[in-house]
């Protein structure tokens, strides 16, 4: 339960290639205190053989014994059988272990990607929710009242999450920028802002865009955010 527990948290914020590997000890590494263990790897491009990004270990009642032992304490607990009847036992331990540089480096190693049609081909996906920066907002040029209305959007957003804003060079540049630091969505405000009240989205993975209601910008991110 634990081994699948915790491969599927790396799943889910965005390490699920096959470069994710679960590995189960031989007998003649496990510890000796411990009755199972399940090292959690990660193929880094720059290793030959996978690195370990936790282990999942089944520690049996070894901890708890050792206690009761040194301390002089009863560690039993007990389990009803029926209404009559209780059993006395020593609780397991299950330890998933993990460590927070490793994970870091996998997500930066997973996000890596590289599309030569875009003008910046080397970007990061990171999932939105590991991702430095949430959200970048871009009034399309510094004058026609456009950062008027772009500076209280972004004055808003980064009141919850971490974002930029930005008005100088093409637009292209500064899309360009945000992808290289894997911030998942840019909020451009043009010249039709001005006359419908909508702001274009981009997203950073498919580079695609739609245009949303400048008052819906928060809750459009917490609800990418999964917030």
């Amino acid at each position: 339960f634990w081994r699948d527990t915790r491969i599927a948290w790396y799943s889910s914020l965005g390490i699920k290639s096959e470069k994710l590997r679960p590995r189960e000890q031989g007998e003649k590494e496990l510890a000796h205190y411990s009755k199972a263990c399940t090292d959690i790897e990660y193929m880094f491009p720059f290793s030959d053989e996978p690195q370990e990004l936790e282990g999942v270990a089944h520690r049996g009642s070894f901890d708890l014994n050792q206690h009761g032992k040194f301390s002089k304490n009863d560690e039993n607990a007990f389990a009803v059988v029926d209404d009559e009847t209780k059993e006395k036992f020593v609780p397991h331990v299950i330890e998933p272990s993990a460590g927070v540089d490793r994970f870091t480096l996998a997500v930066i190693c997973e996000a890596y990607s590289y599309d030569e049609s875009r003008a910046s081909p080397e970007f990061l996906k990171f999932h939105p929710r590991l991702a430095p920066v949430k959200a970048a907002v871009f009034p399309l040029v510094a004058k026609d009242g456009l950062p008027e209305i772009g500076e209280p959007i972004y004055n808003e957003l980064r009141r919850h999450f971490p974002c930029q804003y930005d008005a100088k060079q093409s637009i292209g540049k500064r899309y360009a920028r945000m992808d290289e630091a894997g911030t998942p969505f840019c909020f451009t405000i043009d010249g039709q802002t001005k006359e419908d009240g909508t702001v274009t989205v981009r997203t950073r993975d498919d580079a695609s865009q739609e245009r949303i209601d400048k008052s819906r910008c928060l809750q459009y991110l917490r609800d990418k955010l999964g917030l």
